[in-house]
């Protein structure tokens, strides 16, 4: 049904164009005669109409071909001008040459020549209205108009700030504003107009731009911008009150004439961070995926998934999809399978509990996996103070049942994913993961598989993270709740999370623990309140933010790394080494026997076994 909308659609758009062109070149080629004088020309016989029909039909084609029946014209520009020039010319002479073939008598040149002008002027001047006609919702030649849409400020002069005015201009739905002003830091553009809209300043000056022009709305159109640029300008912005939007990143890669339905986004969290992305470094990844099996256990996960979209560019010859839920494996695997059936890449799903053996074997018997990336945890904070038998039995003789299977099964790589919770851990969570990290450092020490983990902070946008919580709090009208007015935490984004992952298992030799450089911690407060004011809010007035207390095993603050692990610089100048294996990795075995000998104790009697297992973790008793 909706296809046939939408070829209805096209038909109502196109069916006017095509008539007009027909009737465009009958009538050129008739004046075209008149007007030159063309005396051997019978207007009235046969001869010519059969002629100039078929002229007008072969223009239809050519202008088809040209795209001059799908453009969208009410954004039409100086490339669209030049396409209806070449594409009136080739429709002439292509007509010519049928006309000389088919039929007795050709034309005078000099009609040909007229009509082709004539045929141009008719055209241009029919696409042209569609533009003008198009901006009558918001455009007038005393100035820009447009009542009941937000007064905006377009934040950079150049290709995708002209576009969102252009847009706004046309009346489209998907850009609503009505444009005001721009501001650009270039100071030739200053003073000047683009679209009949004024350049009054630099971005230091959007405050007082704003102030002065009543601005309601700002759009920031520069997807070229450094993380540091956009951080920069978004501090200004959130000084005026004003709703932000911006532009989709992928705009600035798109030619304008290819440019079909944009779609302004709200800001989000990763625009506010002025650190840039860690990108991947295809030259240190090698060769230690290409062609091989990959198993990425929590397949289906925030991290997992991510790793696996992440892989596919490296062409392994097979990636096992590991995990015990199954909707997320199953909507990864068909969301990755077209790609990787283009690049020739097997993608295989198996369900099962890195807790049960037998589920492992059968993996690995199946599959013979080279490298694992080991992704599977239980990570919510304070669920596991609750249930710390679970998080020991998941995450710490989970990840020994896969490090055993890799060592005893002669993989060339074992990566773990831990996180900075692991570092003077304050919660079960925490504590599991450095115990984690304790056993792959123990299975280094003899193994010929290399096994090694990274660590790094807050993944933004990860199941259950506090930013899908802020956005839903927000769009439900607060309130938005911190626990604490001064916690901070250290943030990456799921892509960079994936690519350290994948660049530490190419870097790695055995023992590793990675770090990721990543930048300055984030005070939480803060986050919540620019939300609110990037949504045109104000804090405590349309949206409250509510401290609600520390939650169990909380820290105000994480950490990297121990005072006493010392780091050292990689190849990736993003990222760290802590080479040492501290000394209690050689009581592993004894430790893992405390700890599986606590697990039918109590949730407080397990914590304190775990704190003897993991010396650097201070529990929290209820």
């Amino acid at each position: 049904m909706a296809k046939a909308e939408k070829r209805m659609r096209v038909i109502v758009r196109t069916f006017p164009l095509v008539i007009i062109d027909v009737v465009a070149t009958i009538a050129a080629f008739l004046i075209a005669a008149w007007g030159t004088n063309a005396t051997e020309i019978n207007l009235e016989s046969g001869l010519f109409i059969s002629q100039v029909v078929l002229i007008a039909l072969v223009n239809v084609v050519v202008f088809a071909c040209f795209r001059m029946y799908n453009s969208m014209w009410e954004y039409a520009s100086v490339d669209d001008a030049a396409r209806i020039v070449v594409a009136t010319l080739v429709g002439s002479l292509i007509g010519d040459v049928l006309s000389m073939a088919l039929f007795p008598t050709r034309m005078p040149f000099r009609v040909y020549i007229s009509a082709w002008a004539i045929l141009f002027v008719i055209c241009a001047l029919s696409r042209f209205l569609i533009r003008v006609n198009s901006r009558q919702r918001s455009w007038s030649f005393l100035g820009v108009q447009g009542e009941g849409l937000p007064r905006t400020l377009v934040v950079g002069a150049g290709e995708s700030g002209s576009l969102v005015v252009n847009r706004m201009l046309a009346g489209n739905d998907d850009i609503p504003g009505c444009p005001v002003a721009y501001v650009d830091d270039d100071p030739k553009k200053v003073g000047r107009r683009i679209h009949g809209v004024k350049v009054l300043g630099s971005c230091a000056d959007i405050p007082s731009v704003c102030a002065a022009n009543q601005i309601e709305q700002i759009v920031v159109a520069t997807p070229a911008a450094s993380r540091k640029e956009k951080k920069r300008i978004y501090d200004y912005c959130i000084e005026t009150g004003c709703k932000v939007l911006t532009v989709p990143d992928q705009i600035k890669d798109i030619p304008e004439s290819q440019l079909g339905r944009i779609v302004l986004r709200d800001v989000e969290v990763p625009d506010l961070l002025a650190r840039e992305e860690v990108a991947l470094d295809e030259s240190l990844v090698g060769d230690y995926l290409t062609g091989k099996t990959v198993l990425v256990t929590g397949g289906g996960g925030s991290i997992g998934s991510e790793l696996v979209r992440q892989l596919l560019p490296a062409k392994p010859g097979k990636i096992v999809l590991f995990d015990i839920y199954e909707n997320t494996v199953y909507e990864l695997f068909h969301e990755i399978r077209p790609q990787a059936l283009e690049a020739g890449i097997e993608v295989v799903t198996e369900i099962g509990s890195i807790t049960h053996m037998p589920a492992l074997e059968e993996v690995f018997d199946r599959h013979k996996p080279q490298v694992i990336f080991h992704a599977a945890a239980h990570k919510h904070v304070p669920l596991m103070e609750t249930n710390a038998r679970e998080a020991i039995e998941n995450n710490v003789f989970g990840t020994l049942n896969v490090a055993r299977m890799a060592d005893e099964r002669g993989c060339s790589h074992f990566i773990l994913i831990s996180t900075d919770k692991a570092v003077n851990p304050a919660n079960v969570m925490g504590a599991t993961k450095r115990m984690c990290e304790m056993v792959v450092q123990h299975f280094a020490a003899d193994s010929q598989t290399v096994f090694a983990s990274v660590r790094f902070g807050n993944v933004l946008g990860s199941h259950g993270s506090v930013i899908p919580l802020f956005k839903r709090q927000l769009k439900n009208g607060g309130p938005i709740t911190v626990t604490h007015k001064d916690i901070t935490r250290y943030f990456m984004t799921i892509p960079e999370a994936a690519r350290l992952v994948i660049t530490a298992g190419a870097l790695a030799k055995g023992g590793e623990i990675f770090v990721l450089d990543m930048g300055e911690p984030v005070r939480i407060y803060d986050l919540a309140e620019n939300l609110i004011r990037l949504s045109g809010l104000t804090v405590g007035e349309d949206i409250e933010i509510k401290v609600t207390g520390l939650r169990p095993g909380e820290k105000l603050y994480e950490e990297l790394s121990m005072t006493d692990e010392p780091t050292a610089p990689t190849a990736n100048g993003s990222i760290t080494v802590i080479q040492g294996i501290r000394p209690e990795v050689e009581q592993v075995p004894q430790r893992l026997d405390l700890l599986e000998g606590s697990l039918e104790l109590s949730n407080d009697e397990i914590k304190v076994a775990l704190q003897k297992a993991v010396p650097t973790y201070t529990p929290e008793f209820r």
